[in-house]
């Protein structure tokens, strides 16, 4: 998932210290692709015995060990998987980035990728990329993160998304139809309040962390998207919460925690525990991530794209992306390992396998999936979804003490007056060179 798994403020301020780290390391690197780091070569890659390194964050162990395993397992070539703590992972990039000794694949937070392709820390794909049938089916957030004037520099490596989860039972007892999810977000706050109302000891309508900037872009922003509107400029670089459809998401929420309709811990949550309450059946409905579906033992969940005002839905389509790194010798044989990534075979015999989001929307009702309507739900929602692309995403969103953090929480329980100047405070940050 982004970066709001972090485990504490202090991780998360040295976070922001290492990436501007990387940055000037990549830049000592040689930063920037040059036309002779594009990776051009068959349409399958070269599967010749070669050994492939690949790095990964630790919240990604599960599935990238799965397609690891299934690659070696089926081709000659055999990749070595690295798994690195989450909190140390922006600082082993820096590190290798400067000192060119970057694995043959290495994925990233979605969040991360813009910036690290612009520091050129991964190779141009694009021709093969273009040569793929399915090209048009892949998840388009990721692609338009990795993305840079036309060049294709990531795939898909594992998607993470935001839906709306409802407790059916709790929605039973409250009168409401435990098969319907709300259709808006007035709905959404109406089935909380009714849930709350049932006075169950220790049970609240919904429940959010609302200390937690990561968490509150992966579940707010869709809301945003479903309406129609956009939180930033196209180009990243200014934030766009005063138009009237966030100002009904802030209206909205600052209305239910008045009404005592959020679960009380949630004004504190920094991510380490914001899901809880929902996964012990104390909690009604919530976004939730897909990820954690599994999770969900103890009651039936029900399972849908994340409402905005009035209606719609989408989803916060975070996750990693996957790329050659810079460093490679070995272009050919990663460019095997990715293709065979965005295969049917990798795509649904491994991950939809495993009860895990496919990166490809024709794949999205695959077998696996239809054993389990929420799953094709999950999938379908992940095309309607967006991954927004900002340079200075990390300081401006999922920073402690970040200026989107400062904005939510005025909006929610501060100074509600105070949103055109913290509006520009994220578009300052957004901007800053």
């Amino acid at each position: 998932m982004i970066a709001f798994q972090r485990g504490s403020r202090l991780r998360a301020l040295l976070t922001i210290g290492v990436s501007t780290a990387v940055l000037a390391l990549a830049a000592c690197g040689g930063g920037g692709s040059s036309p002779e780091s594009a990776v051009s070569v068959g349409a399958e890659g070269t599967d010749d015995g070669s050994t492939l390194t690949l790095w990964t964050r630790a919240p990604l162990e599960k599935q990238a060990k799965l397609l690891v395993a299934a690659y070696n397992k089926s081709h000659k070539n055999q990749v070595a998987l690295t798994v690195v703590p989450n909190d140390d992972y922006v600082a082993k990039v820096g590190a290798a980035a400067g000192s060119s000794g970057l694995p043959d694949l290495f994925a990233a937070d979605i969040v991360y990728v813009p910036n690290w392709v612009k520091q050129g820390l991964f190779r141009d794909i694009s021709s093969n990329v273009d040569q793929l049938s399915f090209k048009d089916q892949i998840n388009q957030g990721h692609m338009k993160a990795g993305t840079m004037d036309g060049k294709k520099y990531v795939l898909p490596f594992v998607l993470d998304l935001s839906m709306l989860f409802w407790n059916k039972a709790l929605f039973k007892e409250a009168g409401l139809d435990p098969e319907k999810a709300p259709a808006t977000l007035e709905e959404y706050a109406a089935d909380a309040k009714k849930i709350q109302a049932l006075g169950k000891k220790d049970v609240y309508g919904t429940a959010t962390g609302l200390n937690c900037g990561g968490c509150l872009v992966f579940t707010w922003f869709p809301s945003v998207w479903a309406a129609g509107d956009q939180v930033m400029n196209a180009e990243g670089n200014q934030a766009n919460f005063t138009n009237d459809t966030s100002k009904k998401i802030f209206q909205t929420w600052r209305d239910l925690w008045t009404s005592g309709a959020v679960l009380p811990s949630s004004k504190d949550e920094t991510g380490a525990t914001w899901t809880a309450g929902f996964t012990e059946g104390k909690v009604g409905l919530m976004f939730y991530p897909a990820t954690l579906l599994s999770s969900t033992t103890k009651f039936d969940a029900g399972v849908a794209g994340i409402p905005g005002p009035g209606g719609g839905s989408s989803t916060f389509v975070g996750g990693d992306g996957i790329g050659v790194s810079k460093d490679s010798k070995k272009a050919a044989q990663a460019w095997n390992f990715l293709n065979w990534m965005m295969s049917e075979d990798a795509q649904v015999e491994v991950l939809a396998k495993d009860n895990d989001v496919v990166s490809r929307t024709d794949l999205a009702n695959n077998k696996y999936a239809a054993k389990d309507p929420r799953l094709v739900t999950i999938n379908q929602v992940a095309g309607k979804g967006q991954t927004p692309v900002a340079l200075n995403f990390q300081q401006a969103y999922n920073a402690a003490n970040s200026p989107w953090l400062t904005l939510v929480r005025n909006q929610v329980f501060g100074d509600a007056g105070k949103l055109e100047p913290d509006n520009q405070q994220i578009t300052t940050v957004l901007s800053s060179q």
